[in-house]
């Protein structure tokens, strides 16, 4: 049986968009927001976007063959790892501290979780489709979503000051 890679999306985003504007309209709106850039950080936002979109894209020309295989088990594995990620990692960024900072939950073990999220969940969606060049999307995506952390960590900084560099000193950006 075969399936359409698109199908992938759908959970992704029902928890991505719906699940979190189930537990926080202000957690969409604060999710959606990239602050300002700088330098090479802009060039790397628009490769960023364009990448995600050539991800949602290109796997509707993709199909999944549900079988047995350890190829299929393996990248089902991570795909749905990546789904019970992005939603801890949702219902944790939904609920901050008192001062806005998230720094409970899954937010104890990475300073990014969403971010690495998307990529396991987008990594999954790549070994199911056995798509290399799918996986190349995710690759630059998953790259240039460096700049755009860096950009937040300024942000970061400037708003939450030394509470956040402590917390960036205790906990790692990514894993």
């Amino acid at each position: 049986m075969k399936i359409n890679g698109f199908l992938l999306l759908i959970p992704f985003l029902l928890i991505r968009f719906g699940f979190l504007s189930i537990l926080s309209k202000g957690a969409v709106k604060r999710a959606a927001y990239f602050p300002p850039m700088n330098g090479s950080e802009v060039p790397a936002y628009w490769i960023y976007q364009i990448s995600n979109a050539a991800i949602f894209i290109y796997l509707w020309f993709l199909t999944v063959k549900i079988e047995g295989t350890w190829l299929f088990v393996a990248g089902l594995v991570i795909y749905l790892a990546g789904l019970v990620l992005c939603a801890v990692s949702m219902l944790d960024f939904s609920a901050p501290s008192e001062t806005g900072l998230n720094y409970k939950g899954v937010y104890r073990f990475s300073r990014n979780p969403m971010y690495v999220s998307y990529f396991v969940c987008f990594l999954g969606c790549a070994v199911l489709t056995r798509s290399l060049i799918l996986y190349g999307f995710v690759l630059i995506f998953q790259i240039t979503s460096h700049w755009i952390i860096l950009s937040e960590e300024r942000w970061c900084i400037e708003k939450f000051g030394e509470v956040y560099r402590q917390y960036m000193k205790k906990v790692r950006r990514y894993l």
